[in-house]
């Protein structure tokens, strides 16, 4: 028996609540879960987990077994890291990232990095949701806009700038914007995973702007409301790298050039319970430098961004 292996299963099924997670998560079968942890317990002689059909619960026993596991895996953790920069990065690394970002931001940007890095994996995880790192298996996640979330440690790697943007054919119809509060006769595209939701921020020379804004469509995915905007539906404040393809085409325009909206910064996070694998700090250091060359998400490409609709 394998005890680190198996203790890695026992917790990793303790914080998922399942043994078909953690066997999705390892690459392997949930019988071979169930079997791991079945064998620690007969190797420590007591019972740690009580199974049902719908979920796992730990025993006194398992509680306490658990909370020394988990300092077990950080020194594990803590160890490998303390030579990581002399290893060559292999596995899979499991990365969260809201839909959009990850079909115009990540994914174009995965086989320079696989290249570099020819013994690691890389598992997408998309999805506009909020994602549990820890019972999801998620070894970091890319999160746009400001973080509440205390249990994770983040790093910066960049910033969401945003703009007001519609069709040409919408502006031919219903006219242009001048000012922010022109968009209270307008039709908006609203994007509801926003904490902000309708209420759209803008900075001006006079400070800031707060317009409460209305339409008669929204949507939770900001893919939708890029087709939105194409199809000539309305108005919709969106990052620019959302339009990147089409952004010089004579399709759409961005318009209130004088107003800002408020930049998202946008950090990866990982579990602050566990040390930084090397191959979670490739990922993120990976993305860093790329960030920095692209005006659409640069903390420094502003004057750069400008450029592109003089």
């Amino acid at each position: 028996m394998d005890r680190i292996t198996c203790i890695k299963s026992f917790v990793r099924a303790v914080e998922t609540g399942s043994f078909s997670a953690v066997a999705r998560e390892m690459e392997t079968t949930q019988p071979t879960i169930s079997k791991q942890i079945a064998e620690l317990e007969e190797y420590l002689g007591v019972q740690l987990l009580i199974r049902s059909t719908r979920s796992l619960s730990l025993t006194e026993e398992g509680t306490r077994f658990y909370e020394h596991c988990q300092r077990v895996i950080d020194a594990i953790a803590q160890a490998e890291a303390s030579v990581g920069r002399q290893q060559k990065p292999s596995g899979v690394v499991r990365v969260n990232c809201p839909v959009s970002f990850g079909q115009f931001q990540i994914v174009p940007r995965m086989k320079a990095f696989l290249d570099r890095y020819p013994d690691l994996k890389v598992d997408l995880i998309m999805s506009d949701r909020f994602v549990d790192l820890v019972e999801e298996g998620v070894d970091l996640a890319i999160r746009i806009g400001e973080l509440n979330d205390s249990s994770v440690i983040a790093h910066r790697i960049g910033t969401t700038r945003r703009v007001a943007i519609g069709s040409v054919s919408y502006f031919e119809k219903a006219g242009e914007p001048q000012i922010p509060q022109d968009l209270i006769h307008h039709n908006c595209i609203v994007y509801t995973q926003l904490s902000t939701a309708n209420e759209w921020y803008f900075q001006g020379l006079k400070g800031l702007v707060k317009v409460n804004v209305k339409g008669n469509f929204q949507a939770n995915n900001s893919t939708a409301v890029r087709e939105a905007v194409l199809s000539g539906l309305g108005i919709a404040v969106s990052p620019i790298w959302l339009f990147g393809d089409v952004v010089n085409c004579g399709v759409i325009k961005v318009i209130l050039k004088d107003y800002q909206p408020t930049p998202l910064p946008i950090h990866a996070v990982y579990r602050r319970s566990r040390f930084q694998p090397v191959k979670v700090r490739c990922f993120i250091d990976f993305l860093a430098s790329e960030f920095k060359l692209d005006p659409w998400v640069s903390d420094y490409g502003q004057s750069a961004k400008n450029s592109l609709f003089s």
